[in-house]
């Protein structure tokens, strides 16, 4: 029988594992029981607590991993020089534990709700994002994925092997690049998300369709309503 996690008052997780993602993102993992998930649905999140210069803080984060995965979940976190939390969870070392919260509910994903799926993601936006996509992924749902993710170079882009291998893998997963610095020879987006690349690059508006958006408060501001001159309703705009 699995148990399925969920707490009001912050509790204690150890960190098992650490992978480096890019130059200044990574991928923490932490110990659950070995018969023990996270009580979430794709798109969720936890709060991390910590108390920095004697300050109660918390912040919120989104599991990378796939929900119902038992005996561990993963964070994918940026490290920010102006971010508290960011900086707390980089220092931690293999053996720490860290007080948090939740699973709480946010923007997420449920089985059924669209069988098109745009997803729009500007740097760290992207860790609900990922988590939704393995979820469908793995579960095997007839569902048209497509995602376009913003950057500002190359060496930026969180989980970019995935990405591509998902592309190779899935005949129903399309990814499309935007990227603020590109590399010369750069074939995908150059500079921001436009409404030509939301156009192009995202299924139709549509009863079947959903988008899910997350990033930096001012592009999402923006996109969100760009989404809605295209003709996207209310109701099928996600923000996790």
């Amino acid at each position: 029988m699995i148990i399925r996690i969920k707490t009001k008052m912050p509790s204690p997780y150890e960190l098992t594992a650490v992978h480096q993602d890019t130059h200044d993102t990574r991928t923490f993992c932490f110990a659950l029981p070995d018969d023990a998930t996270l009580d979430m649905l794709p798109g969720d999140h936890l709060y991390v607590h910590a108390t920095i210069n004697d300050k109660a803080v918390k912040r919120p984060y989104t599991p990378s991993s796939v929900p119902g995965t038992t005996g561990y979940f993963d964070l994918t976190v940026k490290r920010y020089e102006t971010g508290l939390v960011s900086k707390y969870l980089h220092d931690r070392e293999i053996g720490d534990r860290v007080l948090m919260s939740g699973p709480n509910s946010g923007g997420h994903w449920v089985d059924g709700m669209a069988t098109r799926v745009g997803f729009v993601a500007g740097g760290t936006g992207i860790t609900p994002i990922i988590s939704i996509i393995r979820w469908i992924l793995v579960k095997g749902l007839d569902v048209e994925l497509s995602l376009i993710f913003a950057n500002k170079t190359e060496a930026d882009i969180i989980f970019r092997e995935e990405w591509d291998a998902n592309a190779r893998e899935h005949a129903n997963f399309h990814a499309y690049h935007v990227l603020e610095q590109p590399p010369a020879g750069w074939t995908q987006g150059r500079g921001r998300i436009t409404e030509e690349i939301l156009r192009q690059h995202l299924p139709p508006p549509g009863p079947d369709t959903a988008v899910f958006l997350c990033g930096p408060p001012l592009m999402v501001d923006t996109l969100e309503g760009t989404l809605k001159g295209i003709g996207y309703a209310e109701q099928a705009m996600v923000l996790p």
